[in-house]
């Protein structure tokens, strides 16, 4: 827990110093003095003097401030000629502008020279590849299959799925790599189809692992000169070897780190051949180390059945599972209160029972579950480096992420704001602070991608006209500009008390959906 604090701490901290930097540095600029410079809210924790300003480092890290003499409208108190020179309100128009905008363009600027380091240095980012393909999926009957890497849409090089963003608004042929070649297929899609059909098929890989009847684990080969660490279970059994090879397994997987790290029984082998790999296995008595149960949650379905940890669901209404996703797909398909006969292997026997599936609440979906976890084994992300060619490449690949960072951000609120998508979408500090976290442990360039689009998020979300924000302060100016003078007391007070009202509406639904997502 705390190192997932510390991440955090790491990850807001320079999105705060840059945005209130930006607004430091244009009111020196313009001769306004500045009274504190807070990274932090609430109690100051260390606090030091320079000049007319005071900095500090507050309790709470959820942002910061620059308090500015002379910010308050509303004051009613006297300044005299030589006050004035240093009062923000007291500045021109355009002077409060820049003030008030350096907060969100320092924003964009830090994530610019984030996006212009990462391109220029380097960065591991996992690579793009398909997830298991069934043969029912549009991609399987284009030709693609389970573990393709994306290598190319049309003439643009695919790495990662960032990448993605620069395809074309048509995608006509599609290049993967497979088993160590380069295989081109036709396809006739729209970018943004191919891209967010892609986005659902991109799920992690199976590690080459089946269970036995017994429960016994073996890693799976296409050789028999030894295991091969670079094949998921879904691109072996894809590609229809007319043999595998098993090594049992002597290592317990929930305390190895990496496949090359498992431990193997000597000269305890198997082959297993046939037309039909999967079929073959099957018949031998090897199952998908998915369909093999972990835990059972309590009092659920599968728990009143006593259905035990260590089982293997082998099929559901008399249908055989070729994997844990088709038994949630086959769920997906029975009626309420409809009763389900399941089939078990337990240390060696088949056990038939009856249940009858419950719905549950899953990420904000009601899905029909039995109420078990799977053993799977996922494979390890595969990463890979990307790096400009040149400067000039860098500055152009950096300035593109940067401007498609913003207009997808824009977008993406507008689609929030006209309802196009579900407000449990928004995320607060613990959303921030898990996905900080997960991209941490993936790989430092995914940490800093991550801190560059959300340097950007808090760049755009200030610059919304809502009053108590910076893009509240800008619409002020405007409207001051088209009233040709100061507004009045009475229509500020209203703006900032409507500002407030709809800043904590919005944080009461971010902290909300934040708490839902634990519990």
């Amino acid at each position: 827990m705390l190192e997932k604090v510390l991440i955090f701490i790491i990850f807001l901290g320079p999105l705060v110093f840059f945005h209130e930097l930006g607004h430091f540095f244009f009111a020196r600029l313009f001769g306004v003095r500045v009274e504190v410079f807070s990274i932090g809210f609430g109690p100051k924790l260390l606090k030091w003097k320079k000049g007319t300003t005071q900095y500090a480092l507050s309790l709470i890290p959820l942002g910061g401030y620059v308090k500015m003499f002379g910010d308050d409208p509303l004051s009613a108190d006297e300044l005299s000629d030589e006050e004035k020179k240093v009062a923000f309100t007291h500045k021109g128009k355009m002077a409060r502008f820049w003030i008030v905008f350096g907060g969100p363009l320092a924003n964009f600027i830090l994530s610019f020279f984030i996006y212009l380091s990462l391109v220029t240095f380097g960065e591991n980012v996992p690579q793009a590849r398909f997830g298991p393909l069934n043969s029912e999926t549009p991609f399987y009957e284009m030709g693609f299959r389970s573990g393709d890497a994306l290598k190319k849409i049309n003439n643009t090089n695919i790495m990662s799925f960032d990448d993605l963003n620069l395809v074309d608004s048509n995608v006509e042929s599609v290049t993967v790599e497979r088993a160590g070649e380069e295989t081109t297929l036709a396809v006739d899609m729209k970018g943004m189809e191919f891209v967010q059909k892609f986005a659902q098929v991109q799920g992690q890989l199976k590690a080459p692992v089946v269970a036995d009847s017994l429960g016994g684990l073996y890693f799976v080969s296409t050789s028999s000169d030894g295991p091969q660490y670079d094949s998921s279970l879904d691109m072996i059994l894809s590609s229809n070897p007319n043999s595998v090879t098993l090594w049992k397994i002597e290592s317990d997987l929930e305390k190895v780190a990496a496949l090359e790290e498992i431990g193997f029984q000597k000269n305890a082998f198997k082959q297993v051949q046939g037309t039909d790999v999967r079929e073959a296995l099957a018949s031998e008595g090897f199952y998908p180390s998915d369909l093999l149960v972990s835990s059972i949650v309590m009092n659920s379905p599968a728990d009143n059945a006593k259905i035990q940890k260590g089982d293997i669901i082998t099929s559901i209404n008399g249908v055989p599972l070729t994997g844990f996703n088709e038994l949630r797909q086959r769920l997906q398909t029975l009626e309420k209160d409809q009763v389900a006969s399941v089939t078990l292997q337990r240390e060696g026997k088949r056990v038939d029972i009856s249940l009858k599936p419950e719905f549950r609440e899953v990420q904000g979906q009601q899905v029909m579950t039995i109420g078990v976890y799977s053993g799977v084994i996922f494979m390890p992300l595969k990463m890979v480096e990307s790096k400009a060619d040149g400067f000039g490449e860098a500055i152009s690949s950096a300035f593109y992420r940067t401007k498609e960072g913003i207009e997808k951000t824009v977008l993406g609120f507008k689609k929030l704001i006209t309802a196009e998508v579900s407000l449990d979408t928004i995320g607060g500090p613990l959303a921030i602070g898990q996905v900080a976290s997960d991209s941490f442990n993936i790989s430092l360039s995914m940490f800093f991608r991550l801190m560059s689009l959300i340097s950007i998020n808090l760049g755009v979300i200030n610059l919304f006209p809502i009053p108590v924000l910076d893009g509240g302060h800008i619409v002020f100016i405007f409207l001051e500009l088209i009233n040709r003078g100061p507004l009045s007391r009475k229509k500020i007070m209203i703006a900032q008390q409507f500002g407030m009202s709809l800043l904590f509406i919005l944080i009461f639904v971010a902290l909300f959906n934040d708490i839902s997502r634990i519990f």
